[in-house]
């Protein structure tokens, strides 16, 4: 499928029945992060709010949100049946990431319809919400495509930052030097003396906040690996007053700069983080100074609830799942390890915890699996705790991984491993505020957990046990399964199925 806007996808949730338009008045504060909640609740459609309290008329009067708040919804945006398989759509991803389709420049677009320079610019004119009731403001940034230039190799960075409503023309985001790739980018700059310029993409493909927000390999561009997910190039034009180039159908775009300097900086957070947990304190964080907003005649923004629940995922859960398994694959893979079956991200942590499934090749293997996870750059913010099964553990079934557990992993014969005080999330609510210090530690700091529940090799084998390692399971005999399904009906069983 090739690209599309985010008014084509509005017209294909609607198409596909996943898309309800509230035409009732609803607050911007609060009230609308609540009615999120709750459609999330309810695993309900994507959501496009047309009368938004103090937003009559004016700039910008919508709001979409919600779009991939679905796993089906998801596997439509990538062009899928609804009811694709979780594997399938895993494996797609770790082909597609690796592939590239170079951008076209294009001289215009509907995103240049309105130009908003100087004075003019405040942000407050879109129907920016507070999500959550203790949250520190108006998160203008949380689905947006922040895009960012390498100063030395001119490769572009598309990422998901959050980043709040400071003055009319500014915002505090979360921006750690020397982190996720803009904040490598920050660090050039800053040692240049020189500030970063910054683009925010707000509303258009799926597959920018879908790519967005998953790290792809360092020296490639998203916009590139989105045009691969696409087969065509994606058409972008030159921003106004930043060198950096942007989709020529998106909704709203809003240029800036962000300096390192530390007496400019203004108050972010606390934000409803992906944890379900309110992130932080307020804190002074470098502030993108806005130079321009374009945007598309009646513009749509595009905005998410984050924060998972359980029984209440958010978009960023649902593209984590496919996202972070795709890439964690991908790192075994390069890592040279053999055997991996399949591996498996539950929504509800976000990556935070990963499941990797075996056909075991060695004893410790399990251990090379966290090893190569927790040496990865794209580990910062996920892959926390690594669950080892085998392969007649469904990777997916919680079930089966809590009777793997609780019968195959010994916690005192390397069954659970610790890794105390390695690189991780500063935004993780069981961390100490102290080990989330990234000012003083450049990173937040995890205790990082291995649980292999793999059948020990350490055993010895056994003729009782079939001469493997391992007793066998109190599954029937293969013959005596076959025996049984062949008189099924004749025992008068046929209903159970």
């Amino acid at each position: 499928m090739g690209f599309m806007d985010l008014r084509q996808w509005l017209g294909l949730l609607e198409k596909n029945g996943d898309l309800r338009r509230i035409g009732a008045e609803v607050h911007w504060d609060r009230e609308l992060g609540a009615v999120a909640r709750r459609v999330l609740e309810k695993k309900g459609p994507a959501l496009l709010f047309e009368n938004i309290t103090g937003y009559p008329s004016g700039r910008c009067t919508r709001l979409f949100t919600g779009g991939l708040g679905d796993r089906r919804r998801l596997a439509l945006a990538l062009g899928f049946p609804r009811d694709v398989g979780n594997a399938e759509l895993v494996q797609y991803v770790m082909g597609k990431n690796r592939q590239t389709i170079a951008p076209r420049i294009v001289k215009t677009g509907p995103v240049k319809e309105v130009v908003v320079k100087g004075a003019a610019i405040d942000q407050n004119e879109f129907p920016v919400p507070r999500w959550h009731h203790l949250e520190g403001g108006r998160y203008i940034h949380t689905f947006s495509g922040i895009v960012t230039r390498d100063p030395d190799t001119r490769v572009m960075n598309v990422g998901i930052y959050r980043g709040m409503i400071g003055r009319p023309d500014t915002a505090p985001m979360l921006l750690i030097k020397g982190g996720q790739y803009w904040g490598h980018h920050f660090q050039k700059y800053s040692d240049r003396g020189e500030p970063m310029p910054v683009a925010c993409v707000v509303g258009w493909d799926p597959i920018m906040p879908f790519l967005a927000g998953s790290p792809i390999p360092a020296g490639v561009c998203e916009w590139d690996v989105m045009g691969a997910y696409r087969g065509e190039p994606a058409e972008l034009v030159r921003c106004e007053t930043v060198d950096l180039e942007v989709p020529a159908t998106a909704e709203i775009v809003i240029e800036g700069l962000i300096r390192d300097d530390p007496s400019a900086w203004e108050l972010e957070g606390p934000f409803g983080e992906y944890t379900g947990h309110l992130s932080d304190v307020p804190t002074p964080r470098p502030t993108m100074k806005v130079t321009c907003i374009t945007h598309r005649r009646d513009p749509i923004f595009r905005g998410s609830l984050e924060g998972t629940l359980p029984g209440s995922y958010s978009e960023n859960s649902v593209m984590s799942a496919i996202q972070r398994a795709g890439i964690a694959w991908n790192i075994l893979t390069g890592a040279g390890i053999p055997g991996i079956r399949d591996v498996h991200v539950h929504p509800i942590t976000n990556g935070v915890n990963i499941v990797v499934q075996i056909r075991k090749a060695y004893q410790g293997q399990p251990k090379q699996i966290a090893a190569a996870l927790w040496g990865n750059s794209a580990a910062q913010y996920r892959y926390k705790h690594v669950i080892v099964v085998d392969d007649d553990i469904a990777p997916s079934s919680y079930e089966q991984i809590d009777w793997a557990i609780a019968h195959r992993m010994n916690a005192g014969e390397g069954g659970l491993v610790v890794f105390p005080g390695i690189f991780g999330s500063p935004i993780d609510p069981s961390t100490p505020m102290e080990d989330r210090d990234v000012s003083r530690l450049g990173t937040g700091l995890w205790n990082r957990v291995l649980i292999d529940a793999t059948r020990s090799w350490k055993f010895e084998r056994r003729p009782e046990w079939g001469n493997e390692r391992f007793p066998p399971t109190v599954r029937p005999a293969a013959e005596d399964e076959a025996r049984v399904r062949a008189r099924w009906s004749e025992l008068g069983l046929e209903d159970l199925g």
